[in-house]
């Protein structure tokens, strides 16, 4: 060998420790949506949740947030639900 081979970098060693077989948030959230009293919940966040967040996004196309900082987004996010909750008063006198 005329050059020695490059280093790409260093060899690191992690402990399998318990604390790293602790279960992800997604897991810990599959586990409880596969539960009876989850699916029940479950089913129900279609007919009450999700059609507001198409009427919001698609209908009104209020689909970005153009806002930058929590509490900026905040404030914008709750405008568009201003405006969702307006015309549901609307229709609902009419």
């Amino acid at each position: 060998m005329r050059k020695p081979p490059i280093k790409t970098g260093r060899q690191v060693q992690f402990k399998n420790d318990e604390s790293r077989k602790k279960l992800s948030y997604i897991d810990k959230m599959k586990v409880k949506i596969d539960s009876p009293m989850g699916r029940r919940q479950y089913s129900k966040r279609l007919g009450c949740i999700e059609p507001v967040f198409g009427n919001i996004t698609v209908n009104k196309g209020m689909n970005k947030l153009t806002l930058r900082g929590q509490t900026k987004v905040n404030a914008q996010w709750q405008l568009y639900c201003l405006v969702h909750n307006i015309e549901k008063l609307q229709n609902r006198l009419h």
